[in-house]
This record gives C-alpha cells, structure tokens and sequence, in this order.
C-alpha cells in the first residue's frame, strides 16, 4: 500500500493569522483535502500559537469525527505539560513528537534518542497509556534506532528537510536519499514504523517512495499549500497522492 497523505494545516494558520480574520478556514481546507482523498490533518499548535491555535483543535477534531471518520489527526509538537494535556483533550490518533525550541519557525532536527531518553521514556510511556499511536521525529541517520524502539514508540518520522532543500542539486538529492533510506531499513529492523515530512513536493516524492517503499505516512504542508494557492486544495491533494502512487 503506499504511503498515507496526512495535510498539515499549519501555513493555512500561519496565512489566516495575519489578520483579525476567520479566513482562510483550517476547517473548511481540511474538509476539502479530506474529501479529495487525503487520508488525515496534521497540526502543530506552537507555544506562541503563530499557526495553529488552541481552538482550532477541537473544530478540527470534531470535522474528522462528523464527516471523515476513517481520517486520523495528527497533534505534533514539543512534549511540555501544556502540549501533553492539548493532546488529552483532542485525542487524536497520532502524535509526533519533536524536539523544537519554542522561538524555532520550523522543525529543523530530529531526537538524540540516547541522549533524551530519560526525557523521553516517561512522556512515551504516559501518551501509549492513554491510547496514542506515538511517532518520534527522527534525523536521517540509523544511529539511535534502538533507543528509539527502546522508548515504546510505534513510528519514528524521518526528517526530510536537507532531502527537499536539494530540490535543485541531484546529486547531493541523492546522498539525502541514501541516508533516508538506510535510516528507514534500521527502523523497519527493529519493527518500527516509519513515517516522513519536510519540504516535500510532487516532484520529491516519487524518488523518497521509491526508495522507501514501505513507508506508513508523510506530513506535508508548506509545499503542498505553495502548490493549492495555484491549483486549489483538491486538485493539489490529488497531485501529492499521485506522487504517492495512489
């Protein structure tokens, strides 16, 4: 089966909250993607709430549960005690946890898991309690795996943000690839599952699922919003899974 599409919605936000405004609508763009074939929303409701807000959260838990109930949410963010009790309450099926520093515009690097995992262990251990899949963002590299099979994760989600910042220069593409691709094959070793996101577009996609045949799910935001203010949300869903082999 190829990789599900999830949606982030996080630039839609970033777009909106540049005025006093309720548009452009996360809710009614989420609606579009999901009728479109996309298979989940992702946010990632930063400290700050620059995107996503907090309120956003149970409009967009409500629209999958109302009209989409075979899509997944997706909660990503950095494991503090708000971020923890967001997610208790919006019980999404997914969460993915990434090691950003509050004033970060974006997720830039994955977990040390040897060196986090005494952080990590108790917060893993408290979200699979409570019924979450739980996914772990993860540099492209295969050291760590263990650890991070060690912590109880299901998922570890592949950074592909050098990967996609080649999109011009094939070669150095292409050493991305290998190192996604051998960090993939740890993890999979290990029974883990393997998700990716950053910077991917239709043109990066078919090379990563490629190379990564048995990939589970990427989360794409910026690029697929860059390709909906030209081709509209529905059409551009329909593009990425495409790429996706759907």
């Amino acid at each position: 089966m190829p990789a599900k599409l999830s949606v982030n919605l996080n630039a839609v936000a970033f777009l909106r909250n540049r005025r006093d405004l309720p548009w452009p609508s996360m809710e009614n763009l989420g609606r579009i993607a999901l009728a479109a074939g996309a298979h989940g929303l992702t946010v990632h409701p930063r400290p700050d709430q620059r995107h996503t807000r907090r309120a956003d959260l149970p409009i967009l838990r409500a629209l999958i549960d109302d009209e989409f109930p075979q899509a997944e949410f997706n909660i990503e963010g950095f494991p503090d005690e708000d971020f923890l009790r967001l997610v208790e309450q919006n019980q999404p099926e997914q969460v993915t946890l990434v090691p950003d520093d509050p004033a970060q515009p974006t997720s830039d690097h994955g977990w040390d898991f040897e060196a986090q995992y005494e952080f990590l262990a108790p917060i893993v251990a408290r979200l699979k309690r409570g019924g979450f899949r739980v996914s772990l963002f993860a540099n492209p590299s295969s050291s760590g795996m263990a650890s991070a099979k060690a912590l109880g994760t299901d998922r570890v989600e592949l950074y592909t943000g050098p990967y996609g910042g080649y999109h011009d220069e094939s070669e150095n593409a292409s050493r991305e690839l290998d190192l996604l691709e051998e960090s993939a094959n740890a993890a999979r070793a290990l029974g883990l599952d393997v998700n990716a996101g950053h910077d991917l577009t239709v043109a990066n996609l078919p090379a990563l699922v490629h190379r990564i045949p048995g990939l589970a799910e990427v989360s794409i935001g910026h690029g697929l919003t860059a390709d909906a203010l030209e081709h509209g949300m529905a059409a551009t869903v329909r593009r990425f899974l495409g790429a996706l082999g759907w």
